[in-house]
């Protein structure tokens, strides 16, 4: 599954779903590896059309990462109808990931 993302689909997504998870990454981040198989299992469980997850790796695409404020990785955001609405820094769990997403609901 593809998750990886970049502006331009980034812009199509928040403009076609009310709720857009971002995971940004890095390739070289010991933390990131923990967690990016935990964010695939997130979006391949999902299936609320309304929700979207994603991931940018902030080495192909530092500039998305500077708009949302990301300072270190991994860190997850969650924005709702278009405005950022939490962030987790670090690896979390599939069901701490779930539960936010619940929340926006």
């Amino acid at each position: 599954m593809e998750l990886e993302i970049n502006s331009d689909g980034l812009d199509k997504l928040l403009s076609d779903k009310e709720i857009v998870i971002i995971d940004f990454w890095a390739p070289w981040c010991g933390p990131c590896k923990t967690l990016g198989p935990i964010v695939e299992d997130v979006a391949e469980s999902n299936t609320d059309e309304n929700v979207a997850i994603t991931k940018v790796n902030v080495d192909n695409d530092s500039a998305l990462a500077r708009t949302y404020g990301v300072r270190s990785i991994p860190t997850i955001v969650f924005i709702k109808e278009g405005v950022v609405v939490d962030r987790t820094v670090g690896v979390k769990s599939k069901d701490e990931i779930e539960e936010i997403i619940k929340g926006l609901k």
